[in-house]
């Protein structure tokens, strides 16, 4: 099957509509515009099917092409936001190193897939209220449902921390990104099953300890212990940046200030 290659310009981004009320969203989209980031889609016109592009995404997540594979010209809202972040975190993660040319290390990955993961839910809070029928909303939630209910949760639970998420996105944000943060950079670390059931059961008492599983933290694993040149050393950088976001008022406000628009040239006088 060949792929041809394109820009954020050239594909038609579905349910934007229902995002137009999240200023964010439009700044993200602005990034990742500006980063010339292209897509892979198929050179003919039937598209291919979501499970291939899923296993090309996941088995060749961070190719040295740097591109995303795509059913077709088409991608969802969601998506340029989770595709836009990890590019602001990588570039501005890089900024701060003292060797822009080497790979990222464990913690840098980990630290770019958690905040484009939490801000998925950040968004469900964003549109549970204001879009509802959006398409993220309807093919999402019931997603996170079954994960929370396979892990035990009442359905009335989930209600209410759907709730909770809808009255404070940005702290949701922050408490998702802590938490996934933590995790993969301990089950990393863990020696074999026995290590890895005590870590999670760690955070089975977490807020959204529940849904843990629903962003396939094996994925992150695996491709840091196949492609980190040191799986386990230890990131000040990224130490570092953690701690501020960990103490911001709000943490999702200091990365849209300082890093989301940090390229952005300016405005003539």
């Amino acid at each position: 099957m060949a792929l041809r290659t394109l820009s954020l310009d050239d594909l038609t981004i579905d349910d934007e509509r229902s995002f137009a009320h999240v200023a964010l969203q439009a700044r993200l989209k602005q990034a990742l515009r500006r980063s010339g980031h292209r897509f892979l889609v198929p050179a003919v016109s039937a598209p291919i099917s979501w499970d291939r592009a899923l296993f090309l995404n996941l088995t060749f997540w961070g190719a040295q092409d740097g591109a995303d594979v795509l059913c077709e010209d088409h991608i969802p809202a969601d998506v340029v936001a989770h595709v836009a972040w990890h590019h602001v975190v990588s570039r501005e993660l890089a900024r701060r190193s003292a060797d822009r040319a080497a790979p990222p290390t464990t913690a840098a990955m980990f630290f770019a897939e958690s905040i484009a993961s939490a801000f998925d839910l950040y968004l469900v809070g964003r549109l549970l209220t204001n879009a509802p029928e959006s398409d993220f909303i309807t093919t999402q939630v019931p997603l996170m449902s079954e994960c929370a209910q396979e892990a035990g949760q009442s359905e009335a639970a989930f209600a209410a921390m759907l709730t909770a998420v809808s009255r404070d996105p940005e702290r949701a944000f922050e408490d998702l990104r802590v938490m996934l943060f933590d995790a993969a950079s301990a089950l990393v670390r863990s020696s074999g099953h026995a290590e890895a059931a005590e870590t999670l059961d760690g955070f089975s008492g977490n807020r959204f300890g529940q849904l843990l599983h629903h962003y396939q933290l094996s994925n992150w694993i695996l491709y840091a212990r196949a492609y980190a040149t040191s799986p386990l050393a230890a990131d000040p950088v990224v130490a570092e940046v953690d701690a501020v976001l960990r103490q911001a008022p709000v943490s999702l406000d200091w990365l849209a200030e300082h890093w989301v628009d940090a390229d952005r040239p300016a405005a003539p006088r």
